[in-house]
């Protein structure tokens, strides 16, 4: 993916948790050929362990620069993932769970789009999926849609006629979809990191949302996941 007129390949700002789906994300974004610039927000969440895992993906996918940037949400709280609220265990619901952080992708999605804009990227990638997740709503394609209307709207480069390109290219995925493609990209799985309540000896907990939906993804495609968990 090159700069018009130029030999340059294109920049783009990868939103990089950490977790599967941005990995994925993020390789699918380097075989597309743009030069990634990636942002891993430090947002004082209890799973911290995806910091260094995003640090550990930006070297992989070979990332021209890795901002991590510090935001602390644990003033504001409202969720399991930035306050002392327990991770639940039961189960996937149907309800938006309490580790729903509060308008956590806008947020991190309108910091993506300042910087993006002040480096003079257009393409954005968010590693959202609106299949195997746990009903948030910031992960819709209806969310997706509106963003890109808004960066339109908000941005200096908006208002001169140029355009924000968010590309979500797991939207329509499944989980056991994305881990083959982690597999067809040659992204080892044990780089990301999924799990919302990690145990004190290291391993992920086994039992929340995101442990349930990564370990479903990789059974129903036929895949070995190689985190360690608690729970068997």
């Amino acid at each position: 993916m090159q700069r018009a007129g130029t030999d340059e390949p294109r920049k783009a700002v990868v939103l990089l948790s950490g977790g599967l789906d941005s990995m994925v994300c993020a390789g699918l974004a380097r075989e597309s050929g743009y030069a990634i610039q990636a942002l891993t927000i430090d947002y004082n969440q209890r799973h911290r362990r995806e910091i260094e895992a995003a640090k550990v993906i930006a070297r992989e996918v070979e990332v021209q620069r890795h901002v991590v940037l510090p935001l602390d949400l644990r003033q504001f709280g409202g969720s399991a993932l930035t306050s002392d609220l327990a991770v639940p265990k039961e189960g996937v619901g149907t309800d938006i769970p309490v580790t729903y952080v509060p308008a956590r992708n806008l947020i991190f999605l309108s910091l993506t789009l300042a910087w993006a804009e002040a480096l003079g990227a257009r393409d954005i990638f968010i590693g959202v999926n609106a299949l195997d997740y746990s009903g948030y709503p910031d992960c819709r394609p209806e969310f997706i849609a509106a963003f890109a209307d808004l960066a339109e709207l908000a941005t200096k480069a908006g208002a001169g006629g140029e355009r924000f390109t968010i590309h979500a290219p797991l939207q329509f995925l499944g989980k056991a979809e994305i881990a083959l493609e982690a597999q067809r990209l040659g992204l080892d799985p044990v780089m990301s990191w999924s799990c919302y309540d990690p145990q004190v000896d290291g391993s992920a907990c086994g039992l929340c949302d995101s442990c349930r939906l990564r370990r479903e993804g990789f059974a129903k495609a036929g895949l070995q996941d190689p985190v360690r968990y608690a729970v068997g």
